[in-house]
């Protein structure tokens, strides 16, 4: 680690920074409404980004600054254990192309805003759809710190703020200002900010990996070396070398399906998702988001540069930070740093809009104030996405960074316990609205326990995401195994309450609804929730 500020890099950081707030600001006039005043401007850009906006967008949703320290971390720590986040990034594409475009048709065609708008639309049942609204806040809330602790982890690898014993004002100084102005721009231009600046943020990860996977591998001494040298380590750790042994390939495949299951399970996902302008955008996406994937395999490689390159470090999420500034240039080191920290404006950006509209729209609007002007709705969730920061902030600031690992983790547990309702509701309106309910509460139930009694040498509590499955005697990933209780809980209920003839919830969808496009007569363009029935057009 530096002991001083490595000015050099610090200035084309702050370059990049300041770039890509004028953006964020200017972002307010790119596509400009005529009618700001409604949540569908701010919350999802207008549903009018084209196939390449909506892919950048997506891409600088899911391809995180977390992404980018905590998957080559993972590799730097564990091996090729880490390489679960490529096969998952694989298997949900297809996944999401079954399900993707019918949400995006009954979204468009209804002018619902959120996942939980679909399920109270489908199922008649605010209950359940504040039950998906409240588990996608929760679900967002420590994701969005984690954007935060990458920008962390790049000040911290860059000298900025000073050491252990400053003072924590100037210690975190540095974050507070990235912050505000996060929060700024978010609140000035909404949805665009993030979709223009999501084009820096890629273009910057995509030069930075390409440089690493040339640059780095030539100082080193080539592939072979690097991976000689991880294989030293993890064999002399008493790992049994770079592959997951026997006992961890039920963790690993588990961990890999369930995660591809969530993803897009995920507040900020299904928004970057309904801000396209039709549903053959989101198909075109499934076909060329993949690419990212391509990045990703190569990212993680990183990890095993850094064992190399003899990067030592107590924290794991700064072994990435301190590769690059071991090993680039100062100004080229500058340009990583702040792919790094973009990446983390972008999600953050999406997420808190994410959780905002969530609020606003099934927990204010359908409980609070159900006259709610479309002018009042974006007031609402504009204020709503401040606070929802400040609470990242905060988590951030005063909880130690593992913590914020873990409960992103358990994020992940939660989000996956919504899947039934969303997508088994997108084919089927068979499943009973208190079935899905119970099996929410149930997967919630086990999901959060499991994961609490789950000790590692740092927590006592919430130490990690995999446990022993029930009846198997394998460790897997306990959010799938929730989600299996879940759907089990579901489809027993389900019969039974079909069979007493319990109250069903009306259905204000109908089966043309799924597979409405941007031109068909009487889909939704560009109007917002309040006139959802009216006819649309450009």
């Amino acid at each position: 680690m530096n002991d001083g500020v490595n000015g050099v890099a610090l200035g084309v950081f702050i370059f990049f920074f300041l770039a890509v707030t004028v953006m964020g600001f200017l972002a307010a006039r790119w596509r400009k409404a005529e009618n700001e005043a409604s949540l569908d401007e701010w919350g999802l850009g207008g549903r009018s980004f084209g196939t390449w906006v909506t892919w950048f967008l997506l891409g600088g949703d899911l391809y995180t600054a977390y992404t980018f320290v905590a998957v080559p971390a993972a590799i730097y720590a564990a091996g090729a254990a880490g390489f679960f986040a490529v096969p998952y990034t694989i298997l949900v594409y297809p996944l999401i192309f079954t399900f993707l475009p019918r949400l995006w048709s009954v979204s468009h065609k209804h002018g619902y805003v959120t996942t939980s708008d679909f399920v109270r639309g489908r199922f008649g049942s605010k209950g359940l759809s504040l039950a998906v609204a409240v588990t996608g806040i929760l679900a967002t809330m420590p994701y969005i710190a984690l954007q935060l602790v990458g920008i962390q982890a790049v000040l911290d690898v860059m000298g900025v703020g000073g050491g252990e014993n400053t003072n924590w004002f100037v210690k975190d100084l540095p974050l507070l200002i990235a912050f505000a102005v996060l929060a700024a721009y978010t609140y000035s231009s909404g949805l665009r900010a993030p979709a223009l600046i999501a084009f820096v943020k890629d273009g910057l990860i995509y030069l930075v990996i390409a440089v690493a996977i040339i640059y780095i591998p030539i100082k080193l001494g080539g592939f072979d070396d690097i991976f000689a040298s991880a294989q030293d380590k993890f064999t002399k750790a008493g790992a049994g070398g770079l592959a997951p042994a026997a006992a961890g390939q039920w963790g690993y495949a588990t961990l890999a399906l369930g995660s591809a299951l969530a993803l897009f399970m995920y507040p900020h996902s299904i928004t970057a998702t309904l801000s396209s302008r039709s549903r053959d955008v989101i198909r075109r996406n499934t076909t060329i988001l993949p690419l990212y994937s391509l990045m990703l395999g190569l990212l993680a490689l990183l990890g095993f540069m850094a064992i190399a390159a003899g990067v030592k470090v107590d924290n794991g999420q700064l072994a990435i930070p301190q590769l690059f500034e071991n090993m680039f240039p100062d100004w080229f080191a500058g340009v990583a740093f702040a792919a790094i920290g973009i990446g983390a404006l972008v999600p953050a950006a999406i997420m808190s809009i994410a959780a905002a509209n969530l609020f606003t729209r099934n927990i204010y609007k359908d409980f609070l104030k159900p006259d709610a002007t479309p002018a009042q709705e974006t007031k609402v969730s504009k204020l709503v996405s401040l606070l929802v920061k400040v609470g990242a902030l905060a988590f951030v600031l005063t909880m130690d960074k593992t913590v914020a690992i873990n409960f992103q983790l358990l994020g992940g547990i939660w989000i996956l316990q919504t899947m039934p309702a969303l997508v088994g509701g997108l084919f089927t309106r068979w499943f009973h609205r208190w079935a899905l309910l119970a099996g929410w509460a149930v997967g919630m139930i086990y999901g959060t326990a499991a994961a609490y009694g789950v000790a590692s040498p740092t927590q006592k509590h919430f130490g990690g995401s995999s446990k022993e499955i029930p009846g198997l005697g394998e460790i897997g990933y306990i959010g799938l195994t929730a989600f299996v209780l879940n759907v089990v809980v579901t489809v027993v209920l389900t019969f039974v309450l079909n069979a007493v003839k319990a109250p069903a919830g009306v259905d204000e969808t109908s089966p043309g609804d799924y597979t409405a496009d941007a031109g068909d007569p009487g889909v939704q363009e560009k109007l917002p929730p309040a006139t959802a029935g009216a006819p649309g057009g450009h």
